[in-house]
């Protein structure tokens, strides 16, 4: 793949107080819901409760999170890792750039309680089935927002199946980097696993 020349245009602003409200009131609803899955579990929580617990209406809560599962998957972090990427330099081969906005996103400092709801969530999608199914959908969003930077960086078109296919291979790794780490008890940090994960494409898949 050619890299482009010329670095992406990125404006970094801060958000106005509408989308900081937006934010807030996501951030209430997901806090009150990770207390009450943590207190009863996922399934014996039901969004009408999580709405009362979060001082909004259930009508709140699905124009924020179309389905519960949304409530554990949905977070802020898909426009930080596209501006990253978007901010890498240009001559970067695109899977070493990807590599380098991600784990910069993923190792940024957490307070304890965003930590910990970053646990609970990793947990949610180990052992609830229709949060795994849901995250299906996700990946899908985040593939098409890394495609659309990507096709800026390098060039081609968003259609192009090159570049489809390095960045399924990337979201492909980077699941299974995830689950590698659930499964070993989330032992260090999930940047460390993403980013070796992503040398082994950057290598050329060679064992």
């Amino acid at each position: 793949m050619t890299a482009a020349r010329t670095k992406p245009a990125v404006t970094s602003r801060k958000p106005g107080l509408r989308e900081r409200k937006k934010i807030q009131t996501r951030k209430a609803i997901r806090q009150a819901a990770y207390k009450l899955f943590c207190k009863q579990g996922y399934d014996a929580t039901p969004v009408d409760q999580i709405a009362e617990a979060a001082e909004v209406s259930p009508s709140t809560v699905f124009r924020y999170f179309p389905t519960k599962e949304d409530i554990v998957l949905t977070d802020e972090y898909d426009p930080l890792i596209a501006e990253a990427l978007a901010q890498r330099p240009p001559e970067e081969p695109p899977v070493t750039a990807l590599r380098e906005a991600l784990c910069a996103i993923l190792s940024r400092q957490l307070d304890g309680r965003e930590n910990a709801e970053a646990m609970q969530r990793m947990l949610l999608i180990r052992d609830v089935p229709a949060v795994r199914a849901r995250m299906t959908e996700h990946t899908a969003v985040t593939s098409r927002l890394l495609i659309r930077v990507l096709s800026e960086r390098t060039g081609r078109p968003e259609d192009d199946m090159e570049l489809r296919v390095v960045t399924g291979a990337v979201m492909g790794a980077l699941t299974e980097a995830m689950y590698h780490w659930m499964e070993h008890g989330l032992e260090g940090e999930l940047a460390d696993r993403v980013s070796h994960a992503l040398l082994v494409l950057e290598r050329g898949l060679t064992l």
